[in-house]
C-alpha cells in the first residue's frame, strides 16, 4: 500500500493480488483485505463470474462509512485497474468519482471487461491462474466534513475501530435506509432512538447540556452513539448474549465513552448485560441438570415399579410351588397306599384261557 498525503486530501495505492484458482472459483462474491485510508475502511469488491453480467464486476467498498451516522459522507476519485501481467500498457482501468455515505457504500463497474477475454491466459491479465487488481484514491473532504470539531477525529479513529467489529449481518442492518428525526433541536438522530434519549435525558439533563457548546454534527454523533447503546439494551434478549452480541456491546460502549458522557448511571447495566453470558451460561447448565435429575428420576420409578412387578411375579410363583410341592406329597402317599392294596403281576403276561398242554 502507497500513501501521499497534501493538505486536503490522501492519495492512496492498495494492490490486491488474488492467487486462488481463478478461473475455477465458486465464489459468487470476492472481498480484498481491508485497508486503511487516512482513516477510513475500504475494501475491493468482485465478482469473479460477473454481477448479472458475463463481465468481471468490480466495486470499491467504504464499509467504514456503512455505520455512520445520518449526514456522514466521504468523496472519492479513484481508479480501478486490473493489471496485464504481460504488458502493463495493456492494463484496463476504469476510474470514477462517487460520494459514500450510509445508503450508497459501493460505487465500481458492474462490467469492467468481458469474462472470456479475461480467463483467456494468452490475453495476460491471468498468470498461473491468479491476477491483480489495484485500486488508485483521491479522496478530499467535503465541505460540510471540514466543518467538524477538532475534538471529533478522535471520536472518528475509535468509531473506524468500532465498525471492525460489526459482523456482516448488522452492517447490513444498518446500512437499510431509517428515517432521521429531529432531537430536541440539536440535530438529527434515527427515529426508533428518540423515544429511549426522552427518557435518559429527563432523568439525566446533564447529557443534554454537556453538548450545549459542541457543533451540530459531533452532537448528532453522541446521541446516536448514546442511542445505539439504550437501543441495545432495549431490544437484547438475555438468552441471546453470546460472544457475538457482548462484542458488540462492549464496541457500542467504548464508542460512546469517546464523547465525554457523564454515564455513571448506566455503566452498571452495561457491565451487567457484558457479565450476562456467565450467568446465561449458568442458567443454562442448571437447566440441563434439572432435566437430567428429572429424567435419572423417572428412570429410577420406572426400575422400581419393575422390581415390583418381578416381586409379584415372584410370590406367585413360590405360592405355585409351594401347591406343587403339597400335591406331590400327596401323590406320593396315594402311591403308597396303592402299593400296599395290590398284588404283584407280570403286566406282559397272555391272560389264558385254561387250554392243556
Amino acid at each position: 500500500m502507497e500513501n501521499q498525503n497534501t493538505k486536503d486530501k490522501v492519495f492512496e495505492k492498495f494492490t490486491w493480488t488474488i492467487i486462488t484458482n481463478f478461473s475455477t472459483l465458486d465464489s459468487k462474491k470476492l472481498y480484498s483485505d481491508t485497508f486503511s485510508l487516512d482513516g477510513h475502511k475500504w475494501r475491493v469488491v468482485i465478482y469473479p463470474k460477473g454481477n448479472k453480467v458475463k463481465c468481471l464486476s468490480i466495486y470499491l467498498n467504504g464499509g467504514g462509512v456503512a455505520t455512520m451516522p445520518h449526514g456522514w459522507e466521504k468523496f472519492a476519485n479513484f481508479k480501478l485497474i486490473l493489471i496485464n501481467q504481460f504488458d502493463h500498457k495493456m492494463n484496463v482501468t476504469g476510474e470514477t468519482s462517487h460520494t459514500f455515505n450510509s445508503k450508497e457504500v459501493s460505487w465500481g463497474f458492474p462490467s469492467f471487461i468481458p469474462l472470456d477475454e479475461l480467463l483467456d491466459s494468452s490475453r495476460g491479465f491471468l498468470l498461473n491462474d491468479s491476477c491483480i487488481i489495484e485500486v488508485h484514491i483521491l479522496v478530499q473532504q467535503s465541505e460540510h466534513e471540514k466543518e467538524v470539531d477538532e475534538s471529533l477525529k478522535n471520536v472518528d479513529n475509535k468509531l473506524v475501530k468500532g465498525i471492525e467489529n460489526v459482523s456482516s449481518k448488522e452492517m447490513i442492518s444498518t446500512s437499510s435506509i431509517v428515517e432521521m428525526v429531529d432531537f430536541r433541536g440539536i440535530g438529527k438522530v434515527e427515529k426508533h432512538f428518540v423515544p429511549l434519549l426522552e427518557e435518559v435525558c429527563s432523568l439525566y439533563p446533564s447529557l443534554i447540556h454537556s453538548k450545549q457548546k459542541k457543533s451540530q454534527r459531533f452532537t448528532e454523533w453522541a446521541f446516536t452513539a448514546l442511542g445505539r447503546v439504550l437501543h441495545f439494551l432495549n431490544t437484547k434478549k438475555v438468552r441471546n448474549m453470546d460472544d457475538e452480541s457482548c462484542n458488540h456491546l462492549q464496541t457500542l460502549w467504548e464508542e460512546v465513552e469517546t464523547f465525554g458522557f457523564d454515564l455513571a448511571w448506566l455503566k452498571p447495566h452495561v457491565e451487567s448485560a457484558l457479565g450476562m453470558k456467565t450467568r446465561v451460561e449458568k442458567v443454562v447448565e442448571v437447566k440441563r441438570l434439572e432435566e437430567n435429575v428429572i429424567t435419572l428420576k423417572e428412570n429410577v420409578e420406572s426400575l422400581e415399579e419393575n422390581v415390583t412387578t418381578l416381586e409379584e411375579k415372584t410370590k406367585t410363583l413360590r405360592r405355585k410351588i409351594i401347591e406343587a410341592e403339597v400335591n406331590l406329597e400327596m401323590a406320593k402317599r396315594d402311591l403308597e397306599k396303592a402299593k400296599k392294596g395290590s398284588e404283584e403281576c407280570d403286566l406282559d403276561v397272555e391272560l389264558g384261557y385254561g387250554k392243556s398242554l
